[in-house]
């Protein structure tokens, strides 16, 4: 990938290994100070003691307290006991995490739906808000709209005799539907005033269903606003819940999606000759990085730059896993025992580079956890900044700074007053940008203090993995001098 040429670029370039013919062929790691390979190989040893035994001896003897597992996969035969217990293991967690991973999708469909309900209350409570309104130049427009919804979902239209427009055909009440439309009282109790005071020169029976009407359409305009206004808190409350509930399958779902990539086979390494069917096989790879600091610390510009003696040792296990290990009250489990090939590598590393490392063998990894994330984020994206502000509008905190806000007194505005904050905001702003810390640039002393520290680094390195390399073969009664 270009990426991660780039990464090995920065790093110092590409590592490879030589064949008897002079060939060269990439390793896909970065160019190191020093590199040793060795392979411990036995039917009747255990694998795992030469790799605890590394782990313990980098901690305890050489002080590499800082170290990270890079890569753990594996692979088996698929005729093993081996691989069929593994993929029992894995059915299980696939199973959950399809169940996560259905009630994630259709409780995000529901959150569409919650925030689509959300965008209705707030166009109908605009209009019961303007209507309210006295003196507003959209109170009429709101009052006529609220009637107009009144008129066409309670009294069903002109298909009632009893309604509105069926009144004004069935009965003659020509000037009724004008009448009702253009006379807004803003209380119940302001019904009869209103309707005598403006409607005075009609005739008593005109003047009486148009109170009736009034009267109906203003209780029915106070209850659906009260009940408009209730349902509204509610499902701001439940679409928080709803989100919240969300975030947290997400939260559940993504320790068994790390467990499925775990537990997944290495396509690549099954397809080698190492594996056969027939045979009980198991191909195993797992990568460390050991790293201890230095004492001296190295200060680029406005920073300090610690600089790390890394040794990277890479294990590559081609192993016949034994089944019959059997502990009282657990499940069996297996014994490795085959070969093993060690290959070290020593680094000196700073705190950016052992990051761009990780990076570069992160990339293959998890990325089902990446689709999850991906999928669910672009679905908050499409609904917009609606979503957020619901959210917010539904916690307790946004209420109270909107609370405190409207506690505040307002000061009068004053166009000097304005004019003075003005420029007291830009010099307040070139203040800021005068003070802000530029970067400052690396010294030639710098550079080459940090050139000399990273030597050291190497060095020790160096000599600390020759020894640890040294005393494995020693220990493990194999050929060194």
């Amino acid at each position: 990938m270009p990426e991660n040429d780039e990464i090995l670029k920065t790093l110092g370039g590409m590592d490879f290994d030589e064949t008897r013919e002079g060939e060269k062929i990439p390793t896909g790691y970065p160019k190191p100070s020093a590199k040793y390979r060795l392979s411990v190989e036995g039917y009747n040893i255990s694998i795992e003691e030469p790799y605890f035994w590394m782990l313990h001896y980098l901690r305890w003897f050489h002080s590499f307290m800082h170290i990270d597992k890079i890569t753990d996969i594996f692979s088996a035969a698929e005729n093993s006991a081996f691989f069929g217990s593994s993929q029992q293991r894995l059915g299980l967690q696939q199973d959950k995490v399809s169940q996560f991973l259905a009630t994630i999708g259709k409780m995000v469909k529901e959150l569409f739906q919650l925030v689509r309900e959300l965008r209705i209350l707030d166009e109908r409570m605009g209009y019961y808000y303007d209507s309210y309104q006295e003196g507003s130049q959209s109170r009429e427009s709101a009052e006529i709209t609220l009637k107009g919804i009144w008129v066409d979902m309670v009294e069903q239209g002109a298909k009632n005799p009893a309604s509105v427009y069926g009144m004004a055909r069935e009965v003659q009440f020509t000037t009724l539907p004008d009448l009702f439309f253009s006379t807004h009282p803003l209380k119940q109790e302001d019904v009869d005033i209103v309707v005598e005071r403006e409607r005075g020169e009609f005739n008593r029976k005109v003047r009486e269903v148009l109170k009736r009407k009034l009267r109906t359409f203003l209780a029915w305009k106070e209850s659906t606003f009260e009940e408009i206004k209730n349902r509204r808190i509610f499902t701001l409350k439940y679409l928080r819940q709803h989100y919240e509930i969300i975030k947290m399958y997400m939260v559940w779902v993504k320790p068994y999606l790390k467990n499925i990539q775990r537990l997944m086979m290495d396509q690549s390494k099954m397809d080698t000759p190492d594996i056969l069917v027939a045979f009980e096989t198991s191909m195993i790879e797992a990568e460390i990085l050991a790293k201890k600091p230095m004492k001296e610390k190295v200060k680029i510009g406005n920073k300090e730059i610690t600089i790390y003696q890394s040794i990277l040792i890479n294990f590559n296990f081609r192993t016949r896993p034994e089944m019959s290990y059997v502990q009282e009250g657990y499940q069996k489990g297996p014994l490795h025992v085959g070969l093993v090939q060690m290959t070290m590598r020593c680094y000196s590393w700073t705190d950016e580079d052992v990051v761009l490392y990780k990076k570069m063998r992160e990339q293959e990894d998890f990325k089902l956890l990446g689709v999850i994330d991906t999928s669910v984020k672009a679905a908050m994206e499409a609904l917009g900044d609606e979503l957020m502000r619901y959210l917010s509008e539904a916690g307790d905190d946004i209420k109270k700074k909107v609370e405190n806000q409207k506690a505040k007194p307002q000061r009068p505005s004053d166009p000097f007053t304005g004019l003075y904050g003005g420029f007291k905001d830009m010099f307040t702003l070139y203040k800021g940008l005068k003070k802000s810390p530029q970067p400052k640039r690396p010294s030639k002393k710098d550079l080459y203090l940090l050139d000399k520290v990273k030597t050291e680094a190497k060095s020790s390195v160096t000599a600390s993995m020759w020894g640890i390399y040294h005393h494995f073969k020693k220990h493990h009664g194999m050929l060194n001098w």
